[in-house]
């Protein structure tokens, strides 16, 4: 029988704070609890204690991906919030189409849903030669999204925001009420697993565009800053950064330029 205990159910949430940074208000405590029951009840552990003292065990890495896949957010679709992605493709695209290479990075990219919604923009925007020039990195810290996402396939739901006709130009049925990005678009866009808190992030050649949308709001306001600093070391003088509108960076550093809503830059 699962048992909820307060105490367990604290170890853990300091857990999930300490190791990814992913933190759970106390108006978000019912939601969390909801997510480690299924994983209470695919490992057969009936009390929070068990899972809170087992998860301190190193060998314990089933669980501890697990517990780290439940309690992040995994919602996500194609072209969400539509108004930030129109200033990637006006602001931003046009101060990098003339380069040898574009380097963007998809962090917390979930199951690609983001990287490949740039892939398409650029590809609508500068024609899909110009990605051949395009390297897309998506980042996330649960593996069974980013299986999900090297294989880029969505259901009809994913899709609702993306016009019938590319739909028809940049997908392929697959059965079932699924579509599969096409092979030009997988080709360009590589998906890791990642933990954001662990720094400094092991990137040999900086980016050129970062997005990191949806995700900073689920981090306590340390790690937060601790996210946006780490991020601007990996990122060119003069690339971007796009979060989300939720998400307001001007009042977390000072080492970004506010371009306006959602849109950073660092300084050359």
């Amino acid at each position: 029988m699962i048992v909820y205990e307060e105490v367990g159910f604290e170890q853990i949430r300091s857990w999930l704070n300490q190791r990814c940074g992913i933190h759970y208000s106390d108006q978000k405590k019912d939601l969390l609890a909801q997510r480690l029951s299924r994983v209470q009840r695919a490992f057969g552990i009936d009390r929070l204690t068990d899972m809170a003292n087992r998860l301190r065990d190193a060998n314990e890495h089933d669980l501890q991906l697990a517990v780290m896949h439940a309690a992040s957010t995994n919602h996500t679709y194609f072209f969400r919030e539509m108004e930030v992605l129109d200033r990637f493709r006006d602001d931003i695209l046009p101060t990098l189409k003339n380069r040898d290479e574009i380097r963007i990075w998809s962090a917390a990219c979930s199951t690609g849903d983001e990287a490949y919604t740039i892939a398409i923009i650029i590809a609508e925007a500068l024609g899909l030669d110009a990605l051949r020039r395009v390297s897309i990195l998506g980042t996330d810290i649960s593996a069974p999204v980013v299986a999900r996402a090297e294989q880029g396939v969505f259901s009809q739901r994913q899709l609702e925001n993306v016009p019938k006709e590319i739909i028809a130009k940049y997908f392929r049925p697959v059965g079932m009420d699924q579509y599969q990005v096409i092979q030009n678009l997988r080709d360009r866009c590589t998906f890791r697993r990642l933990n954001l808190k662990t720094t400094p992030y092991p990137f040999k050649h900086p980016f050129h565009v970062t997005l990191c949308r949806n995700i900073l709001y689920y981090f306590d306001i340390p790690d937060q800053k601790g996210t946006l600093d780490a991020i601007y070391q990996v990122t060119e003088p003069g690339g971007w950064l796009i979060t989300s509108v939720t998400e307001n960076v001007r009042d977390l550093t000072a080492r970004w330029t506010n371009m306006g809503t959602s849109i950073s830059r660092r300084p050359m």
